[in-house]
């Protein structure tokens, strides 16, 4: 049975599986503060309208209120345990339904399972913020397990915690002239590949959202991550096929378990 991933940007992607719309970290701002897009259009009204959504983290290009807020009324959202509390914004969103989630946990979405991960990332709200929430990543297991790994560093237990997975949407890049700590970069996320060893994978994170007036600082670190993870993992993880997207680009998977 095909799976279809989208990819609208950042760490933002519909994976649609057995008739659901799962998406990913839902972020359509031209600007995010000290960010501004400079690759790719916001994402078309249609990539609103999932069954579900899925929040990594509580970092505001992961967790950004306004985007949620227009999400179609009734959308099922998952969210890390404590965002509620540690993001008063998030309990005005009535017209959603929110689950809070931690590690290990599993929901149901129609023909879906849905299993939180963990990740190695900040999970508070920055810049400062006294409540913590776990960052999470997500399986999502239909016709296909979709590995949904948010915003994390390598760990030597990921492959161990994730599980099998036919495809894995990784973060290689980030928004910004230097990764911080716990993150993967195109060579990290590589390894993860290996690790992982899923059928199929796609990049994510990066290549859009570039501070405001650092156009001339490391550009590579914008353009580049899409195109070092393609030629690293084919050196990492030769058996594996990427389909390096671009924005609002959709590959559709055939995967037979």
């Amino acid at each position: 049975m095909p799976v279809e991933i989208t990819w609208w940007g950042h760490a933002t992607c519909t994976i649609e599986d057995s008739g659901v719309r799962v998406l990913t970290d839902p972020l359509f701002a031209r600007r995010l503060a000290h960010l501004r897009r400079r690759r790719g259009a916001p994402p078309p009204s249609e990539a609103r309208h999932a069954d579900l959504a899925l929040v990594s983290h509580l970092h505001a290009d992961h967790l950004h209120v306004p985007s949620l807020a227009g999400l179609a009324p009734g959308t099922r959202l998952l969210v890390p345990r404590g965002a509620p509390r540690a993001i008063p914004a998030l309990r005005r969103l009535d017209r959603l339904r929110i689950t809070e989630v931690g590690v290990g946990d599993e929901v149901h979405v129609g023909p879906l399972v849905v299993r939180a991960v963990p990740a190695l990332h900040d999970g508070r709200r920055l810049p400062v913020g006294p409540h913590r929430s776990p960052a999470l990543g997500y399986v999502v297991e239909g016709a296909a397990r979709t590995y949904f790994a948010g915003d994390t560093g390598l760990f030597d237990e990921m492959a161990q915690v994730v599980g099998p997975v036919d495809v894995a949407l990784l973060p290689v890049g980030g928004w910004g002239p230097y990764l911080g700590e716990g993150h993967l970069d195109a060579g990290r996320a590589a390894r993860a590949l290996a690790a992982l060893a899923p059928r199929s994978a796609v990049p994510v994170h990066y290549g859009t959202y570039w501070p405001i007036g650092m156009d001339a600082v490391r550009p590579h670190e914008f353009h580049a991550p899409g195109d070092e993870f393609v030629r690293l993992a084919a050196e990492y993880a030769p058996q594996v096929t990427v389909h390096k997207l671009g924005h609002g680009e959709r590959v559709r998977l055939e995967v037979a378990r």
